[in-house]
Parts: C-alpha cells; sequence; structure tokens
C-alpha cells in the first residue's frame, strides 16, 4: 500500500479555529481532498504573515498542505470566495455559525464527502446575500442529514415503513424520522405534520433540477421537526442554534 503524499493541495472552507501558542493558530476545515482536518496556520497572528487575513471564518480557500504526524501545516493559502460582507451581519453570522457547526459535528474527519462540500459552500454563499438567513438553516440541516445517509423518509413512517395516509404524521425524534397515525402512540413527540407540511418536508429535501420541486424555506411547524431531529442525531442542541433562534421572525 503506497504512502499518501506529504504535500497536497486541495480547497476547504474554514469551520472554526483557536489560538496556539504566541502567533500560531489550529484551524479546522473542511477540505475537498479529506473532509474534515485540523490543520496549523504557523506564524498567522503576526502581522507580517503571508496567511494573515485568508483564514477567516467560512471563507473558502485554495490551500497548499503539508501532512504532519500529529496534525497538517498550512503552506500557502490563497482566497477563493470570501462572503464576509454579508456573513458579517449578526443575523447572517448567527446562521453561518450553526452551518460550519453542523459540519463540525457530524462529519468524521479525513472523510471528504463532496455532496457536503457542495452543500457547505452553497449555504453560505445564500446566507451572505439573505434578508432572512437564518430561514436557510431547516433546508441546509435537511440535506445535510440526506448526504450523510440520516434523513428520516419523507413519504412512510420510520417505525412501521407504512405509507402515510391523508391524515398526516408525527414527530418522532426518538426514532429520527415520522410516525404515521398508526404508530403516534409509540411516539414521545406530539408535534404533528399535515399532508401541507409533509409536502414542504419533502420539497426542503429534495435537489434543485429533480422530479420535485425543491423548496428553500420551511414553514414554522417543519421547522421545528427538522430542528428536533437535528438536535436528536447529535444527542444535543447546536451551541449557535439558539443565538439563530433569535432572528427568526414569524
Amino acid at each position: 500500500m503506497s504512502t499518501p503524499a506529504r504535500a497536497y493541495k486541495t480547497l476547504a472552507v474554514v469551520l472554526r479555529g483557536r489560538n496556539l501558542g504566541e502567533a500560531d493558530r489550529i484551524v479546522t476545515l473542511f477540505t475537498t481532498a479529506r473532509g474534515k482536518v485540523d490543520a496549523v496556520a504557523k506564524g498567522v497572528r503576526r502581522q507580517k504573515s503571508h496567511l494573515a487575513g485568508r483564514l477567516e471564518f467560512a471563507t473558502e480557500v485554495n490551500l497548499s498542505m503539508h501532512r504532519g504526524r500529529t496534525l497538517d501545516v498550512i503552506v500557502a493559502a490563497e482566497i477563493e470566495r470570501a462572503h464576509w460582507s454579508g456573513i458579517v451581519r449578526p443575523h447572517a453570522y448567527a446562521a453561518a455559525c450553526v452551518v460550519t457547526e453542523l459540519v463540525d459535528a457530524f462529519c468524521e474527519p479525513d472523510l471528504a464527502i463532496p455532496e457536503v462540500y457542495d452543500l457547505l459552500t452553497g449555504a453560505i454563499a445564500a446566507i451572505g446575500t439573505s434578508d432572512a438567513p437564518a430561514s436557510l438553516i431547516a433546508r441546509f440541516s435537511l440535506r445535510l442529514l440526506g448526504a450523510l445517509g440520516l434523513a428520516p423518509p419523507a413519504d412512510s413512517c420510520v417505525r412501521c415503513g407504512a405509507p402515510f395516509s391523508g391524515k398526516g404524521a408525527w414527530l418522532d425524534s426518538e426514532q429520527g424520522g415520522l410516525a404515521g397515525a398508526e404508530c403516534r402512540a409509540a411516539s414521545r413527540d406530539s408535534l404533528e405534520l399535515t399532508a401541507a407540511d409533509l409536502e414542504n418536508f419533502r420539497a426542503l429535501g429534495a435537489r434543485k433540477g429533480g422530479e420535485l420541486r425543491a423548496a428553500v424555506q420551511a414553514n414554522a411547524r417543519v421547522a421545528k421537526a427538522i430542528d428536533a431531529l437535528v438536535n436528536s442525531h447529535l444527542g444535543r442542541r447546536p451551541k449557535a442554534g439558539a443565538h439563530a433562534a433569535e432572528f427568526v421572525t414569524g
């Protein structure tokens, strides 16, 4: 089995960072080459560093990397796309924090998933230009679950597999999905989704250009259901979620 090359190049989105020593920084990235990676940006906090200003939160960068024993090292960085002028708005920043936190929490290190990368970059771009960025979180969350194989069936009961009747469905966060009328009693949740809600749920999970017309925004009940499903899979609520919720209206 061949040894991976020590030097490599990749596109990446900056998920978060933390200071290391007096001038370095550890940056968590989601890359096209290796998925989620922690890497060291040496000297980045020095004023004259060639990396300064190029590894900001939610920025897409073109990186030259060197594999290390414990952490990879960022050798060079060029900005590919930056949406900072839009992301810096408080409501947009809160939404971007949720999106990056979900990718960070759900994705395993060293596992490249092209669909997740495309979802992440698309969501950040949309958040940067949206007047209601928090409203975009539900679709991103459901699409992310789908890309990771965690999205629940949109047409059948998560417990028995029977198709939903015209009576709608009920949230069953314990099972990570939606329950039909026959299995409602087994679910501890009481949130009901009507037939119209289910249509919105399906459209949110749809890919653009597919047979089903995709929806961008969730109604209040569907957004609540998706939020509960995400929390169930994570075992907690995203830390940024409460802050983003402050900007949701209606």
